[in-house]
């Protein structure tokens, strides 16, 4: 698979030259084979899948949003309803919000599809990271 930009991916999507589904799957299995580099805290893989299936029968019917069908990593400061939020901190560990932060909410509502929750710092302190390049 090619490297999309959001516009190229969308005009694929629309297009019909690609599904949400094959593009979701596409980026979660590169999420797995990169595990080692810690970019997610927590993937979403199952909620992906989902949604990106509720995308397929939108761009089905003719219907369009603007990040519709879109694959999305959500940074880990922004609380997700029902998905662990740990702002990168040890003291929010367990933390499962039960409400949405606005940022996550206008995304999901534009139909953006969310793979996880990718790495933060916190107080300053960063999480090891490592570049694709360097495996």
């Amino acid at each position: 698979m090619k490297d999309f930009t959001i516009k190229s991916a969308k005009e694929a999507l629309l297009n019909k030259e690609i599904s949400a589904v094959e593009l979701t799957k596409y980026y979660i299995d590169r999420i797995n084979k990169y595990k080692e580099i810690n970019a997610y805290i927590t993937v979403t893989a199952e909620q992906a899948i989902e949604s990106a299936k509720e995308a397929d029968k939108k761009i089905a019917e003719g219907k369009d949003l603007p990040m519709l069908g879109i694959p999305i990593g959500m940074k880990d400061l922004f609380c997700t309803n029902g998905v662990l939020t740990t702002a990168g901190s040890r003291m929010l560990s367990n933390f499962v919000p039960t409400y949405e932060s606005t940022i996550s909410k206008r995304l999901k509502d534009a139909g953006a599809i969310m793979l996880g929750k990718t790495n933060s710092n916190a107080m300053n302190k960063p999480r090891p990271l490592a570049h694709p390049a360097d495996l």
